[in-house]
């Protein structure tokens, strides 16, 4: 017997991504997104769908999906982002894995990256993967950003990917490594860690040869370039947000 699942969601101005997302997700007995005010029209499609739309500022990423789970009335959890496009076949595998008797709480699910209309397989992203099944009995967020679902139990593995499209546009790219490293910066200065000659010159370095070079991503040509040299800047935009920080207190 199939179990009742739900699907969530955070959103911020997603309404190029909310129908093709809906749809893909139409196995689900509920889906509930958590908004953060968006100003276009995310809401009204949204709800034109049949989706339960919540409004709760955002704060971290963490707490908004924590939040979005515990508004959830069922116990099977899909999680995935809008610019994440379940396919049939790993729908079908997630129904498969949930309708048996497991003895995992939680799945991996492995991601397809694309990138300026181009499917990225080297730089890191050939073994990209996330939980993005679970049952939220035993399962919750940690961290501010790049958040990780801790699971109180065994965790499996499915076979079938789901397409990940992550690039809208170049500005709005940016923009996400932008989030990323400041809510990066206010984790590492409530840790009180300051930066350093280190990590303005050589942790970005760092980052664009092991992405570039040791993960293979010149394989991928310009694109494997372009990715390496604004996450290697992000890294950069980090250190730089931190070290502004301790600017405005000295």
């Amino acid at each position: 017997m199939k179990p009742k699942i739900t699907a969530l969601a955070i959103t911020l101005n997603e309404e190029e991504n909310v129908k093709q997302y809906v749809e893909s997700l139409s196995f689900a007995d509920e889906i509930i997104f958590v908004d953060s005010f968006s100003t276009d029209k995310t809401v009204e499609i949204a709800e034109s769908l049949g989706v339960k739309v919540l409004q709760r500022a955002f704060d971290n990423f963490s707490n908004q999906r924590n939040f979005a789970i515990s508004q959830a009335k069922n116990d099977w959890i899909v999680f995935f982002d809008l610019d994440e496009i379940v396919t049939p076949k790993l729908e079908g595998e997630i129904i498969s894995v949930t309708s048996s008797e497991t003895d995992c709480v939680a799945f991996y699910v492995k991601r397809n990256f694309h990138f300026l209309g181009k499917h990225i397989k080297y730089g890191g992203w050939q073994s990209d993967k996330a939980i993005r099944v679970f049952n939220k009995k035993h399962c919750h967020y940690n961290g501010l950003v790049h958040e990780r679902v801790t699971a109180i139990g065994k965790v499996g593995y499915l076979k079938e990917r789901v397409n990940h499209y992550s690039y809208r546009n170049f500005d709005n790219y940016n923009n996400k490594l932008n989030l990323y490293s400041k809510l990066q910066a206010e984790t590492l200065y409530l840790k009180n860690k300051r930066p350093n000659a280190y990590h303005f010159f050589f942790r970005p370095k760092y980052r664009f040869l092991w992405q570039y070079i040791y993960r293979l991503g010149f394989l991928d040509g310009k694109e494997g370039f372009i990715l390496a040299y604004v996450h290697a800047f992000s890294v950069f935009k980090r250190y730089l947000q931190l070290w502004m920080m301790y600017r405005k207190i000295e």
